[in-house]
């Protein structure tokens, strides 16, 4: 019998669309650990499971998987490199490997499937985070083989934030999307990456969020922590120390705190 475990998804009033992930570990209890982690930094998990069989089940049972974490070792005759062949060739579907498995052996072959990212457990959170969106903002259908050999240099000009009065073209795949500063929600700075959260999608750029920030309408916008910009219009609520937007919480600093609450009085 497949060891499998489907995860029910509840509808909140947040319409973002969330990140579809499923989980192949070899021990259940670490992928449920996994699972928790992952929800508490708002992805969807669909289902995680320990063996390859029962990770192809699930594929096919669900239309929209984003991502895949898999452990190198799994239970059942095939194991997580095999699997990544196994989907390679019959999904279009980007993976990480999620291991303690750290063997120059394993690795070498793990090279040979072409993994998103190799990441070493213990793992740290926004380790996981990082390599789930930059896997998912890099990811497309792949080139026709003649655009692959085609040497191009880096243009600068590509990586920048276009803008307009009322918003930004930002940069998707191989292409702009306006979006508006009013479904903008919030920006996340990941050392050289700034992360910019809207309504309905995720923009990846690697480039400072000081720099952007000094793009952005002082009247819809505010600096809540070295690593956060957050759009006043779209807080819905606050406790302690953080600002609800939707399902996200949004840490403030010491350094913020006073002009950010300000904002953002209470009825006594």
């Amino acid at each position: 019998m497949l060891n499998i475990i489907y995860l029910k998804q509840i509808h909140m009033a947040d319409t973002t669309p969330k990140i579809n992930i499923i989980v192949v570990q070899d021990e259940m209890l670490q992928a449920e650990d996994i699972v928790n982690r992952l929800k508490e930094l708002n992805y969807n998990i669909i289902g995680f499971t320990d063996s390859a069989a029962a990770a192809l089940e699930l594929i096919s049972l669900h239309q929209h998987v984003d991502i895949l974490l898999l452990d190198v070792v799994l239970k059942g005759a095939t194991d997580g490199i095999e699997l990544a062949s196994i989907i390679n060739e019959k999904y279009n579907i980007p993976f990480i490997f999620l291991t303690a498995h750290a063997d120059n052996t394993i690795i070498d072959r793990a090279k040979k499937v072409k993994p998103r990212a190799y990441i070493l457990k213990p793992f740290n959170d926004r380790q996981v985070s990082i390599a789930i969106e930059l896997t998912l903002v890099n990811f497309s259908k792949k080139p026709l083989e003649k655009e692959l050999l085609v040497k191009s240099d880096f243009n600068f000009s590509e990586n920048q934030v276009p803008n307009r009065t009322d918003g930004f073209y930002l940069k998707k795949n191989n292409h702009f999307e306006h979006v508006g500063f009013l479904d903008m929600l919030f920006f996340r700075s990941d050392v050289n990456y700034t992360s910019i959260y809207t309504k309905s999608d995720l923009f990846i750029y690697s480039e400072g969020l000081n720099k952007i920030v000094e793009q952005l309408p002082k009247e819809h916008f505010i600096r809540v922590h070295r690593s956060y910009v957050v759009n006043i219009n779209v807080v819905s609520g606050f406790e302690g120390n953080l600002l609800f937007i939707g399902n996200y919480k949004i840490p403030v600093s010491k350094k913020y705190k006073e002009a950010v609450f300000n904002l953002f009085k209470d009825v006594i």
